[in-house]
């Protein structure tokens, strides 16, 4: 089995993060969107095996040691192998070494995969926003760590 190794987002990643993007979500980020995001204070890291992308995960980072979970993305035949669970785990290592304390993001209320994720990497539920996507418009289920 390959290795996997994580690292930093960097603008050349941008094409294969939107191609997994279109993969997976509805509603997918553009590759304006990502190179915006990577221009502010944001931690964005991909998974990578034999050299192939296949998972990014990113997070804003706000003053007061507040983040905020944008992306979780893993390849379609890499899904149910750990990937999401340890990219997870080295987004909140290196937001850690950030002073990152407090961390929210968003799921469909429907993607029990994400739901399943995000609980074992220890978020909680702490609320739910009516109709927050759309293409199916759905309902988000807030989580927080702290």
């Amino acid at each position: 089995m390959a290795e996997l190794v994580f690292r930093e987002m960097d603008v050349r990643d941008i094409p294969e993060a939107v191609r997994l993007e279109r993969q997976l979500f509805s509603c997918p980020w553009s590759e304006q969107a990502f190179l915006e995001s990577l221009n502010q204070d944001t931690l964005f890291v991909t998974a990578q095996k034999d050299s192939v992308i296949v998972g990014y995960c990113g997070m804003y980072c706000y003053a007061g040691g507040e983040g905020e979970i944008t992306n979780v993305a893993v390849a379609p035949r890499c899904q149910n192998q750990g990937i999401g669970r340890k990219m997870m785990e080295y987004l909140l290592a290196q937001a850690r070494t950030r002073g990152i304390i407090r961390i929210i993001l968003e799921a469909r209320v429907s993607n029990a995969n994400a739901i399943h994720l995000y609980e074992e990497t220890g978020f909680r539920s702490c609320g739910i926003r009516k109709n927050l996507y759309e293409l199916p418009r759905e309902d988000g289920i807030i989580m927080v760590l702290e």
